[in-house]
């Protein structure tokens, strides 16, 4: 713990560092149990295996390792451990570990688990993940449970459903006459497309998703799966590749612009957001995104509060606005549309989606009641002529991508992305900006070229579309699809919210949200954080940035390692470019940026820094 963690994190605690294994070329990093990086010769084979129990919202059980053994040694190396995880009322599941690696490329990881009574879980047994870079779209070989051997690709657009079932084991190519085959026993395991939520992996994992959930794991019964990974070819010369080069910025052509900033408002928030109107007017959005649920107690008050901001400040304003649809579709719009009148609500635009879309429709489940959304959307330019009409999600991606809306009625397309939804380590938070791009070019590829608008996504989840709730987290800790998350409030924020406007940029976007004014997912200081309570967030920094940019002509900024350094660039009318850098990592990273006319900097973890 150093005096600097809080002002990364927001929190003091830290994360356990990994214990790196390694077996000749073979390596990987043991991180509560579980294996994340598995390399062979410095390239990434795996992203992780773990073993995975969740609860009947999807969460995420975090058992405790207890009689953990580590033994290494030059060509191999063996872990074994014990765990449990206790649920409602009592309830408790434990299972003993056991993993092995050696030189010749075999890497095995063995789990035994005894339910001591009944135990209800959604998913119990191991998740495979297979990263994106290098594999999305690739050949890869996979063999089902009947013996049936398939020769096929991985899906290059991002699948909503799941691209492999009924699965035995994959292979792929590592590099050039490498293979790396990883099978999976002791159970049925498929695959999902894990960029539908942000995340930069492939996800094989145990019991389909057909079969009910949650279900009872009976007392007493034991249960055993195995994941063993075979490397094989010519792996006896392969070295570790490591780079200590400063990372190099290379300055492609002029794109579409950069598109407007918006900051999502709740009413709760409105009287702290006026509280801080100058900071506000200073930051200069040019959206405002006005949430309005009626199913959660939204009225004419919350209309008046967002009118009030709505007349003091000059940005375009569109309502976000749920619709019940539990009646006559026009008589609920027309009731929306008569409060925003009441309220004297100046709006630009509205973006409409029913309820029940917010939640999600797994495969194998029966989709919910609702109305055609061409109905949905036709009542609404009924009772909102002259303003813009956007439709799509207001929660996900994977919500978009399965339930994909009738682009003609409207003027916009919209969804939203969150990085925690299935991890919320450092690691996996910041990896997930490398599926944006997968994920915008797969909405361009639905949606053409119409008005596209992402957010607001942040860190912390809004809003569960795969349980009952969001995740309460007083403790400030990192948990998965919890309400808050206390990385909003360091530098960690900010230097993810300059690397999510990178990645998105070529898309072309109409408008990005990343954040709120005030609240858990704003710009300014609550009590007990790094900055002083009222004080701007690093965040803020960030978006005043991402302000300043908009509307500006995209211009290509790549780097020599996109995993470490983030760069946005935009060239100004008078040919001037203006670019915007962030350090996604928690060490420091020599940058060569001769072709922004800097030359060499160091920046320190998270840190981001504007060129121009």
């Amino acid at each position: 713990m150093t005096a600097d963690t809080f002002d990364l994190y927001g929190t003091k605690a830290r994360e356990a560092a990994p214990v790196r294994l390694r077996a000749g070329a073979l390596s990987a990093d043991l991180v509560n149990g579980n294996l994340r990086t598995v390399r062979h010769g410095g390239t990434e084979v795996l992203r992780a295996i773990a073993y995975v129990v969740r609860d009947r919202d999807w969460g995420t059980y975090e058992p405790g390792l207890t009689d953990l053994e580590i033994e290494q040694h030059d060509d191999s190396f063996r872990v074994s451990y014990a765990a449990s995880c206790v649920g409602p009322g009592g309830a408790r599941l434990g299972f003993r570990a056991v993993i092995e690696g050696s030189a010749d490329g075999t890497l095995r990881f063995d789990v035994t688990a005894l339910p001591e009574n009944d135990f209800e879980t959604n998913r119990c047994g191991f998740c495979i993940l297979h990263p994106i870079a290098g594999l999305a779209g690739n050949p890869v070989t996979v063999e089902h449970t009947d013996g049936g051997v398939v020769h096929t690709k991985l899906p290059d657009l991002v699948d909503p459903w799941q691209p492999f079932k009924d699965l035995r084991a994959i292979t792929h190519e590592v590099r050039p006459g490498v293979t790396a085959q990883c099978r999976m026993e002791g159970d049925v395991f498929e695959m999902e497309d894990q960029r539908n939520w942000s995340d930069a992996s492939y996800k094989t994992y145990v019991r389909p998703l057909a079969l009910p959930w949650p279900y009872v794991l009976a007392g007493g019964e034991p249960l055993r799966q195995t994941v063993t990974l075979r490397i094989s070819g010519e792996t006896k010369d392969a070295a570790a590749a490591t780079s200590i080069d400063p990372v190099r910025i290379e300055l492609g052509e002029a794109g579409p612009r950069l598109p407007d900033i918006g900051l999502v408002i709740y009413p709760e928030d409105i009287d702290a957001t006026l509280a801080g109107l100058p900071d506000l007017a200073g930051l200069a959005p040019r959206q405002l995104l006005f949430q309005f649920d009626p199913t959660r107690g939204h009225g004419l008050e919350a209309l008046r509060a967002h009118a009030r901001l709505a007349a003091a400040l000059p940005a375009a304003t569109t309502l976000e606005c749920v619709v019940a649809c539990t009646g006559d579709l026009d008589a609920e719009l027309s009731g929306v549309a008569d409060m925003v009148r009441r309220a004297g609500l100046r709006l630009d635009a509205i973006a409409v989606s029913p309820s029940v879309d917010r939640q999600s429709t797994p495969p194998g489940s029966a989709w919910p009641a609702c109305p055609p959304l061409e109905d949905v959307y036709a009542a609404a330019r009924r009772v909102f002529p002259g303003i813009r009409l956007g439709g799509g999600m207001f929660s996900y991606f994977t919500e978009l991508n399965r339930k994909r809306v009738p682009a003609g009625p409207l003027d916009f397309v919209t969804h939203c992305t969150c990085p925690i939804v299935h991890a919320a380590d450092d690691l996996s938070v910041m990896q997930s900006l490398e599926a944006l791009p997968f994920i915008t070019r797969s909405a361009r590829a639905i949606f053409g070229d119409m008005p596209y608008r992402i957010g607001p996504s942040t860190i912390a989840m809004r809003q569960n579309p795969y349980g009952g709730a969001t995740k309460d987290n007083p403790d400030g800790l990192r948990i998965a699809m919890a309400n808050r998350d206390p990385r909003h409030a360091g530098q960690f924020a900010a230097a993810w919210a300059i690397g999510y406007a990178a990645r998105v940029a070529p898309a072309g976007l109409e408008m990005l949200t990343l954040s709120s004014f005030a609240g858990p997912f704003g710009l300014m200081a609550a009590s007990g954080e790094p900055a002083a309570e009222g004080a701007p967030r690093p965040i803020a920094r960030a978006i005043k940035g991402l302000c300043e940019l908009a509307g500006l002509a995209h211009v290509c900024a790549k780097t020599s390692d996109e995993t470490r350094i983030a760069v946005l660039a935009g060239r100004s009318a008078s040919g001037a470019i203006v670019a915007w850098l962030a350090n996604l990592t928690a060490i420091d990273v020599a940058v060569d940026a001769s072709e922004l006319g800097r030359g060499h900097l160091v920046m320190p973890p998270y840190a981001i820094t504007r060129i121009g």
